[in-house]
């Protein structure tokens, strides 16, 4: 059996080119998406994300403005800035890439963001609503999950979701959404027993612990569609997920490969967010 492969690059494609459109209808009514993205320091994996949302935004036509500050600015300055783009009319979308330097509170910097702004939708606020089924903006990668799902034409109503990981960044809202699906939703993490038992009744098994190839074959149920979100770097430099790919796609009847699975879809995704907040700034 030879799993269909979940092409993320390609759905993300899709996405975008449909922002186009969007892009320039809110041109047309004098709106012109910004996304404004704040790097502090100079870490390396972070600079590389910021260039690729600098680089999508271009592709969509959506403004984005880059502020660069040094590893030793203070809290202070920086929540300054937040508040300044808060009070802009123009910046529909603020993003501070994270991590921060030690020195700064994470948490108090989400939490300065206006949620109106929260692209990212990491403010408690954004947690909130996802967590009682009202609209508001979900955090890119889970969102993206839901999304590939759904353009692959997978039923998720009345399925078994099985998801292995509890973070507040994918774990924790990706199962949120899935039980918005009517899917039935269960959570591993590290203190789960008989976590092998529980993955092979999975209908659909979305996997976050960023543990190399952790997940094998004896994990996953036959036909199951298997969501893998981890990245990882191993010894001779090659990119893997968290599941075994070559051993799990011989059984799963749809997979996502690493890279090229869920990976492109959190910018899709993010820049569909700015482009939501554009539209709201209308009504």
């Amino acid at each position: 059996m030879n799993a269909i492969i979940i092409d993320g690059k390609k759905t993300s494609k899709d996405i975008k080119d449909e922002l186009i459109i969007k892009v320039e209808e809110l041109k047309n009514k004098g709106v012109e998406p910004t996304l404004a993205v704040v790097l502090v320091g100079k870490d390396p994996a972070s600079q590389v994300y910021v260039k690729h949302k600098k680089k999508a935004c271009e592709y969509v036509g959506m403004r984005s403005l880059a502020y660069e500050l040094d590893e030793k600015t203070t809290e202070e300055a920086l929540l300054e800035l937040i508040n300044e783009l808060n009070d802009r009319d123009d910046v529909h979308g603020i993003l501070v890439q994270l991590p921060l330097p030690k020195h700064i509170d994470e948490e108090k910097i989400l939490l300065a963001i206006d949620p109106s702004k929260d692209v990212d939708g990491f403010h408690p606020y954004s947690v909130g609503n996802l967590s009682i089924g009202r609209d508001g903006f979900v955090s890119c990668t889970p969102a993206g999950i839901i999304e590939l799902i759904k353009r692959y034409n997978i039923e998720i109503e009345g399925k078994n979701c099985v998801v292995i990981g509890r973070s507040n960044i994918v774990g924790k809202p990706v199962s949120m959404l899935l039980l918005k699906e009517n899917g039935t939703v269960t959570i591993c993490h590290s203190r789960t027993k008989n976590i092998k038992e529980i993955c092979k009744n999975a209908d659909i098994l979305v996997v976050a612990i960023g543990r190399a190839n952790f997940v094998t074959k004896d994990f996953v149920k036959e036909g199951a569609t298997v969501i893998d979100v981890g990245m990882n770097r191993l010894d001779n430099g090659k990119l893997c997920g968290d599941v075994k790919y070559d051993e799990c796609s011989a059984i799963a009847g749809a997979i996502t490969p690493v890279p090229g699975g869920v990976g492109p879809m959190t910018i899709a995704m993010l820049m569909s967010n700015c482009v939501k907040s554009a539209n709201n700034m209308l009504k």
